[in-house]
């Protein structure tokens, strides 16, 4: 783990409206996580886990706060990047994991993975999907279509598309939901060897306590804030 700051929030807010109500899903959050830290939100339903990650993510804009990504200011007191700029920094940095696979069902797991290159083509892209699959243990299934697959195997072709970009941080958002046990400890392993063999900064939304175990440090959120 480096010394680096990967991401600094200062006192980040996220207020929603609905009609003359006012709900705080975020209360003034401010944490710092270096590079190559894997970090664990946990909490109760609704205090407040996937809208941080959504705003640490740059997915979400805060109502107030500061936001800054590898240096930079990306939400401050003026915003401070353009929306195209915002797209940039999340297709060059960051790398998303959804409880959902969000796999597209025509498509074969090779194709899934590279999906992300469809408007980004980057330089031997074909081999580093190839690469990846093989290194999540997919190289039998890559022309495979997903209903096809097991609930792991999917997760995991969602996983080597979140990477296909060489993501810098991985924001998984309850990962290992919609899995069974023995489903959810072979997914826990590849985050943790991502995290240790690659040097990835993980961010990690859950409810499942053993996988919450597993990361450097864990964050309880409770009614939008952190607990103390």
């Amino acid at each position: 783990m480096s010394n680096a700051i990967a991401i600094a929030a200062r006192d980040l807010c996220k207020v929603y409206r609905r009609g003359t109500e006012e709900v705080v899903a975020v209360n003034k959050v401010s944490l710092e996580i270096k590079e190559g830290e894997y970090v664990a939100f946990i909490g109760p339903s609704g205090s407040g886990k996937t809208t941080l990650i959504n705003i640490l993510g740059c997915l979400d804009n805060p109502t107030s706060g500061s936001l800054d990504i590898a240096g930079r200011t990306i939400f401050g007191q003026q915003k401070a990047v353009s929306e195209r700029e915002l797209t940039k920094v999340r297709r060059e940095l960051f790398g998303y994991i959804f409880q959902k696979f969000y796999l597209i069902p025509t498509l074969n797991v090779l194709e899934n993975v590279l999906l992300p290159c469809t408007f980004y083509q980057k330089d031997n892209a074909d081999e580093r999907a190839v690469a990846l699959l093989q290194s999540l243990g997919l190289d039998k299934r890559m022309k495979h279509l997903p209903g096809q697959l097991s609930g792991g195997e999917m997760q995991r072709v969602a996983i080597a598309r979140s990477l296909i970009n060489r993501p810098k941080i991985l924001l998984a958002d309850e990962p290992t939901g919609n899995l069974d046990s023995a489903r959810s400890h072979e997914i826990s392993h590849v985050l943790q060897e991502l995290n240790q063999r690659d040097g990835l900064t993980i961010i990690l939304v859950t409810h499942n306590p053993e996988l919450a175990k597993t990361a450097h440090r864990i964050v309880e959120l409770r009614d939008g804030r952190m607990a103390v």
